[in-house]
């Protein structure tokens, strides 16, 4: 069978069980399949297939047939201007995070060696994204997951800013190194009841730890706020991913523990997404 061939039959099966973007999805996977890149796959759609190649992109169909997220089946996501390694134990950047890095880049536009704290790195695509930006910012990355630590690290590497980071793995609550001029974090804001209401490929295969927000979406939340209140710089900024449905309480929260609010700004789903405030 020849590439495109197996494509065409991969969409079908993927869009039988309704998957949308079918097509993509098998493309990327043919792509992964024969460790090739996508412009090869459209060079090249006549091409024979080996016994193995083939083997390995009916697997991956079957995986992504029951929902499994594309960036865990090649280990892979794009977010702002890079590449990052994701697996199983990182959350999967989203476009709509994009926002936290486009506001720490704007905010920051004038200012140099600015000390900068991402609670609950991940993947490290906040924090990594801005340091690539900012060449003489110096970051620091905590996480409660050792594995997203490794991954954080092996992101670094990657965007060669592993020598102006450093990594702890800590409780947000436990964690008392330094001062900060800039915090980031994308915290659980899920509510925990609503967690089985998620999509099927977010809630069978994307990290609890990094969704769950306890019984009113806020736990996680009020935590990372109430530390960074003490970890931050007087004049430093705080710029937070909240849910769709949390501003006002967030932003009470926020006023309670010394931050000014300078905006609140909406997803490309026009849904209120991030917070940026100053600690006065």
């Amino acid at each position: 069978m020849n590439i495109q061939s197996a494509i065409i039959n991969g969409t079908k099966f993927l869009k039988d069980r309704y998957i949308f973007n079918a097509m993509l999805d098998a493309e990327i996977l043919m792509a992964k399949a024969i460790g090739k890149d996508k412009k090869y796959i459209l060079l090249n759609n006549q091409k024979k297939l080996k016994k193995e190649s083939l083997k390995s992109f009916k697997k991956l169909i079957l995986e992504r047939a029951n929902s499994k997220p594309v960036a865990y089946l090649i280990n892979k996501k794009f977010f702002w201007k890079n590449e990052f390694l994701v697996t199983k134990d990182t959350l999967i950047p989203r476009p709509d995070s994009e926002l936290l890095v486009e506001q720490a880049l704007k905010i920051t536009k004038n200012k140099n060696k600015l000390n900068v704290l991402d609670i609950g790195i991940g993947s490290g695509c906040l924090l990594l994204s801005i340091l690539n930006e900012r060449k003489n910012f110096y970051g620091t990355g905590i996480d409660i997951s050792q594995n997203c630590i490794n991954v954080s690290k092996m992101n670094a590497k990657k965007l060669k800013v592993d020598k102006r980071i450093k990594f702890y793995k800590s409780n947000v609550d436990k964690f008392a190194l330094g001062k900060y001029d800039l915090i980031v974090s994308n915290p659980p804001y899920i509510n925990k009841h609503n967690l089985k209401y998620l999509e099927k490929d977010v809630a069978n295969f994307e990290p609890k730890l990094a969704l769950d927000g306890g019984l009113d979406g806020l736990s996680e939340v009020r935590k990372v706020i109430k530390k960074s209140s003490v970890l931050i710089n007087k004049k430093g900024k705080f710029i937070l991913e909240i849910g769709f449905n949390q501003k006002n309480k967030v932003i009470n929260i926020l006023k309670e523990k010394g931050f000014y609010i300078n905006c609140t700004l909406k997803d490309l789903g026009k849904n209120d997404r991030c917070i940026v405030s100053t600690k006065i």
